[in-house]
């Protein structure tokens, strides 16, 4: 299916409508991207039409920019002539999924999309979900082509559903992602699918030998063929944590050598497919879950000090996992706070269930040392609340017809 001449104009004269609104109002970029929740290189790529866009943008760049509905009827006009002439379906997310796995034998079970870091999930879900769409409109030929795009659109879509506390739904996203990336033959992106799925895995304590047996595929597939650094450092490090939980310490040791091994000699090249700050916070969880508080908490540090000052989400937990930290070394007071100070002031569109599962383990650690501490109590009622769960407006429910952009 290829996107019209029609639709393609109307999809630039959305992003010229959108700067030329913006300049009315006397705003930048920056300014208006701080308003809405969008990373600013998004906007600016959008105004210059070289990025779709979404309903979800396009109707809060009215609200803000008081343009009525005209940014969004305009999103809209584009969303229609760009897709084939049919009635649109009331659940996206559920149709892109079957249109996607339709060409992989209808399974049933981010290049391009920026820094996924820097938007709130519920505000990525809808603008993933734009992106495959786009993806798919070129026909089933052009996914298998970009299948490094398609299966990372896959991983993105699952772990945005689990951080919105929907692991059932977010479990087809895996297994389309899986079907993706092993038609395409590409170790290294087969490997890198089954590690991401791992580490989310451990986050929903999903039976631990399944998730052995995932990381055990995930290294050998990035050892074979083509080596990629970065994809073999993940799945070290994912089968660390993983053996960790298990109770296998000698074995999770020799995964953590493997682990700062890899990450000393990953090439500088190789910073595009993971940057230095989930380099070091992959370290650091690793020793985390071994129980090196001290070491854990510096390279954690490191970590938070080259994380983005937008990816909110991904500081808050990078905060909470070095509150457990301090737990392991028995500041507990210290750990109750930081955790406590996280989930207080990060703004609730952040909150995810990963937030929430790292907060968890704090509580496990602080209750293993000062069970009878008052900050234990004060955290577990903030645990408890589970912001993610209230007022989303975006997402999608245990059945794929809730959600709706």
């Amino acid at each position: 299916m290829a996107e019209t001449s029609s639709g393609t104009a109307i999809g630039a004269r959305f992003g010229t409508q959108l700067r030329q609104c913006r300049q009315a109002v006397g705003l930048s970029l920056r300014q208006l991207a701080g308003r809405v929740g969008y990373d600013y290189s998004y906007l600016s790529q959008v105004e210059r039409g070289q990025r779709p866009g979404s309903a979800d943008l396009a109707r809060l760049c009215d609200r803000e920019l008081g343009t009525g509905h005209q940014l969004t009827d305009t999103y809209a006009e584009k969303h229609r002539r760009a897709t084939p002439v049919e009635p649109l379906p009331l659940d996206p997310l559920g149709a892109a999924w079957h249109q996607l796995t339709s060409g992989y034998g209808g399974v049933d079970a981010v290049d391009e999309c920026g820094d996924p870091h820097s938007v709130p999930p519920g505000r990525l879900l809808p603008e993933l979900v734009s992106e495959l769409q786009l993806l798919q409109a070129r026909g089933p030929e052009h996914v298998a082509s970009q299948a490094v795009r398609a299966t990372r659109l896959c991983v993105l879509i699952a772990e945005t559903l689990t951080g919105l506390g929907e692991s059932r739904g977010a479990r087809r996203w895996w297994w389309a992602g899986r079907a993706i990336a092993d038609d395409s033959g590409e170790g290294w992106l087969r490997s890198e699918l089954r590690a991401a799925e791992a580490v989310s895995g451990l986050a929903e304590r999903r039976p631990l030998p399944q998730l052995l047996e995932l990381a055990d595929d995930a290294l050998a597939l990035a050892q074979h063929g083509p080596v990629r650094p970065s994809a073999v450092l993940q799945a070290h490090a994912v089968r660390a944590r993983v053996l960790a939980a298990l109770g296998e310490a000698v074995e999770a040791h020799r995964a953590l050598q493997e682990v700062l091994s890899c990450s000393d000699a990953l090439p500088s090249a190789s910073t595009h497919d993971l940057p230095p700050y989930q380099v070091h916070g992959l370290e650091g969880r690793v020793c985390t879950s071994l129980g090196y508080g001290t070491a854990g908490c510096l390279l954690l540090g490191r970590a938070l000090e080259l994380c983005p000052d937008d990816n909110l989400g991904e500081r808050a937990r990078l905060q909470v996992a070095q509150a457990e930290c301090l737990a392991l070394e028995g500041e507990v007071a210290a750990a109750l706070a930081l955790a406590m100070r996280v989930l207080v002031e990060l703004p609730d569109e952040w909150h995810t269930y990963y937030l929430y599962d790292d907060a968890d383990r704090v509580l496990s650690a602080a209750r293993q040392r000062e069970p009878g501490l008052l900050g234990v109590r004060d955290l577990q009622v903030l645990v408890e609340r589970r912001a993610y769960l209230s007022g989303r407006s975006m997402g999608s429910g245990s059945s794929p017809g809730q959600w709706r952009e």
